[in-house]
């Protein structure tokens, strides 16, 4: 079809849209839209875009604090004034569908994705994290998916130079078509000197910059909007091509103009690319804007339409002040970048577009926007079959194991459990000197912001089990494990970003997950006071074979920053000297639930979340921070997957150290050491501190005393369970050994 045709119903429903998001379009511009314009909303009106099927719902999260400086929906990230007239710029995007196809590429421009969201405000990013969920470690696919996609991650964040100090991997049957590739980022900036994403000034010049324009990524947010198939393998032209070094260039760049008078706005040329910035920064200024494509530098012949829906990467929209064009001109030179004029910002709020002197297509700017034009659905949402069923295990349902001893060497070769020394080891964690938790071990990622005293904490926490067991309880846990984290490392929660990656939304199954979780997202929220700094939704998270609809485990990632005021404050998770002593904070119970134990050493997937009581899980993060602020203690770190035992052998073997303990017989062994119930710590102190420590937690919450370090035997009940250094070696290559074989 010739690019100025005009089209019919079919061809919107065959781009992705409704028949009656088709007739929405016709009232819009008053007649049908020509293919270029169909082409615009398809992507435009995309889930990936226009959250439309998720916005009604995003609302209902708490966004407001005195620390907030930027609320979600405003610009390109999240902005939190962390004090010493500095601010933190940082936020959490998916890159699942491309790294599904094509694992390396796709991982690579998640991460190239995420810094630029970072930088177009003007903040210079320092710190990376990812979370990263794959299939069955055993098969293949999954082996040749991790591979690709640690390769992508370590080679463009190394390249770049940001250091990646942190994140999670979880593997489960559910992703084994489907994995899900969550790039986070956060860098530093003056408070007050933030770069909006908003043109204005009738007249302004529009520049963009950066790399040519070529066909890769074109369609790209269409296709993140639909569902993986068989024959997905023929959107590979969707998955864009990442360049860190240009990349490293355009930073450098844009932190140069930034210096400088002459910028209006700046925005990111992500998802759907030119259609998309130049939309956004119009809709937000108000305005419209005349762009001529024949005048965007491209690296092939290209045809209209995919000039202005190509993803490629590495580009930005400025909009600059007229007059001041060679400013950034020079500067961009100077980078031995591309800097063309390829239009005007206009007052009719119109977007037109030009090739060749002839207009091919014009779209008021607001139509194609969330919070404008684009359409905002209120889905149906039904409990599922499962949910009741799960609800219905009991411990009693399971016998109590024969050798506990076999059960723990197991238990830490697990792939939830076990090392993931073998992903980490590819990413540079050191480059910009900033890392403080390189040498040692924290809850949460350290980083240095020099030139203060304080320190950012970061962390990426979701078990997605417990979240589909209940996801209103699983993503409260989420929530409250990633503020459970920060404060173990020392540091007091600020706020969070978000990465929601769930099925199909268009099932009432999957959006009830969707609804509940964030209903839990805000009930934690609301009760930490940690806003919600904006994120990522991604919809269709699953595989649609040729008898079968394979959804992902509903993953609600968590993304949350937190502030040392003084990094000598950092606490560390490792045991210190032989002779400490060990405590255990917070309320034992006979619970197994949706722990690793149950799932995948018993291989029993239907049951209820773990305990969680968030009033119990705001006592403990307070009797934590008070500790690290006002006692001597040696180490401290949360108990999570795994439960118990793994938490000790964790804290552990970093200092080749031991422990000799004793479990509570209140309670089943099994339950005790693997139960992964929420709310608890364990914290060691000097002997000579034990009068004036137990003193202090008196009446503040339950705590048990479980044993004391020792200088490389494990023993639990008198029970030898072995040396430390067998059990490192097999937690540290238990991984390495299953992915390299």
């Amino acid at each position: 079809m010739s690019e100025n045709n005009l089209t019919t119903v079919q061809d919107a429903i065959d781009m992705g849209l409704l028949s009656e998001e088709y007739n929405e379009i016709c009232k819009i511009l008053d007649r049908p839209p020509n293919y270029t314009e169909l082409s615009i909303f398809s992507v435009m009106w995309s889930e990936h875009c226009s959250y439309k099927n998720s916005i009604l719902w995003l609302k209902k999260l708490p966004k407001s604090a005195p620390h907030m400086l930027v609320e979600a929906g405003e610009e390109n990230a999240g902005l939190v004034d962390i004090g010493d007239g500095l601010a933190c710029a940082f936020k959490i995007e998916s890159h699942n569908h491309p790294s599904a196809l094509e694992p390396y590429q796709g991982a690579a421009t998640g991460v190239g994705g995420i810094n630029r969201d970072i930088f177009t405000m003007g903040a210079r990013p320092i710190a990376q994290l990812n979370s990263l969920r794959f299939g069955d470690i055993n098969l293949s696919r999954t082996q040749w998916l991790v591979k690709g996609v640690v390769k992508g991650i370590g080679d463009y964040g190394n390249s770049f130079g940001i250091p990646t100090v942190g994140g999670e991997t979880f593997f489960d049957k559910s992703y084994n078509t489907n994995p899900l590739v969550n790039a986070f980022s956060a860098g530093i900036m003056e408070k007050g000197k933030m770069i909006s994403a908003t043109a204005s000034g009738p007249g302004n010049p529009v520049f963009i910059v950066g790399s040519s324009t070529g066909k890769d990524g074109i369609n790209g947010a269409a296709f993140a909007s639909k569902d993986l198939t068989e024959d997905s393998v023929n959107d590979i032209p969707s998955v864009q091509v990442g360049d860190p070094f240009q990349e490293k260039l355009l930073l450098e760049a844009t932190m140069e103009l930034a210096k400088t008078d002459v910028l209006v706005g700046m925005q990111d040329m992500g998802a759907a690319g030119i259609i998309c910035s130049t939309s956004e920064m119009s809709s937000a200024g108000q305005c419209g804007m005349i762009i001529n494509l024949d005048k965007v530098p491209v690296r092939q012949q290209m045809k209209p339409f995919e000039i202005l829906l190509s993803e490629s990467q590495e580009r930005m929209l400025l909009v600059i002040k007229k007059g001041r064009e060679s400013v950034a001109k020079n500067i961009f030179k100077k980078w031995d970048l591309n800097c063309e004029k390829i239009g005007e910002v206009t007052d009719d709020k119109v977007l037109k577009f030009y090739f060749q002197n002839k207009c091919i297509a014009s779209v008021p700017a607001e139509s194609l926007v969330l919070g404008g034009g684009a359409p905002v659905y209120e889905r149906e949402y039904i409990e599922p079959d499962y949910y009741s069923r799960y609800k219905k295990f009991t411990i009693s349902s399971v016998l109590p194991p024969e050798n506990i001893v076999d059960v723990a060497m197991k238990m830490i070769q697990l792939p939830n459990i076990a090392s993931k020394r073998w992903i980490y080891e590819q990413y540079d964690s050191m480059v910009g000197t900033v890392n403080m938790t390189s040498n040692c071990s924290s809850d949460a990622s350290i980083v240095n912001i020099k030139g203060t005293n304080k320190a950012l904490a970061l962390t990426v926490d979701c078990n997605a089990r417990y979240v589909k067991a209940d996801p209103k309880i699983g993503c409260a846990i989420a929530v409250s494990e990633a503020a459970r984290n920060i404060v173990c490392s020392g540091g007091k929660p600020l706020a969070i970003t978000n990465c929601l990656n769930f099925g199909n939304p268009y099932d009432p199954a999957v959006y009830w997950q969707f609804v509940n979780s964030i209903m839990g997202m805000k009930l934690a929220c609301e009760a930490l006071n940690t806003p919600v700094t904006g994120g990522n939704v991604s919809f269709y998270n699953q595989t649609v074979l040729k008898d079968s609809v394979e959804p992902c485990f509903p993953t609600p990632t968590i993304g949350m920053i937190g502030i040392l005021e003084n990094k000598d404050s950092m606490m560390t998770l490792d045991f210190k000297t032989e002779g400490n002593l060990i405590y255990l904070l917070g309320d034992c119970y006979d619970d197994i639930s949706s722990s690793e134990y149950l799932a995948n050493y018993l291989n029993i997937e239907e049951s209820s979340t773990p305990f969680f009581d968030i009033q119990k899980e705001l006592n403990l993060q307070s009797v934590l921070f008070e500790l690290i602020q006002n006692m001597e203690i040696e180490s401290m770190h949360d108990i999570s997957d795994g439960g118990l035992y793994v938490n000790l052998i964790e804290s552990a073997m970093i200092n080749n150290l031991g422990f000799d303990i004793f479990t509570n017989h209140d309670f089943r062994q099994d339950a005790y050491l693997f139960g992964e119930s929420q709310s608890r710590a364990v914290v060691t102190i000097n002997h000579d501190h034990k009068k004036k420590f137990e003193k202090y937690l008196k009446n503040k919450i339950s705590f048990t005393f479980l044993g004391e370090v020792t200088s490389g035997k494990v023993i639990i009940d008198d029970l030898d369970f072995g040396n430390i250094s067998t059990i490192k070696e097999l937690y540290m290559s238990a991984i390495e050994k299953t992915i390299a074989s």
